[in-house]
């Protein structure tokens, strides 16, 4: 008995069960809760690409060989 054969009213009825248990606040701000860590994931994945496409850009930019850059 896997979880593959659970259904829709299997799941409708444990959605009701929560529902009852945790109560419609608790799961609110549980699921508010949810959303802030998606959207402070994203943020984070967003600024680590640009911090990324910055230090490829600025080491395209620089084109001085490595042996002169230690007598600057």
């Amino acid at each position: 008995m896997g979880l593959g054969n659970i259904g829709l009213p299997g799941l409708l009825l444990i959605a009701v069960v929560v529902l009852v248990l945790f109560g419609r606040g608790k799961i609110s701000s549980l699921m508010g809760e949810v959303g802030k860590g998606i959207t402070s994931f994203k943020k984070g994945i967003n600024e680590g690409q640009e911090e990324l496409e910055q230090e490829a850009a600025d080491a395209a930019k620089d084109v001085t060989p490595e042996e002169d850059k230690d007598k600057v």
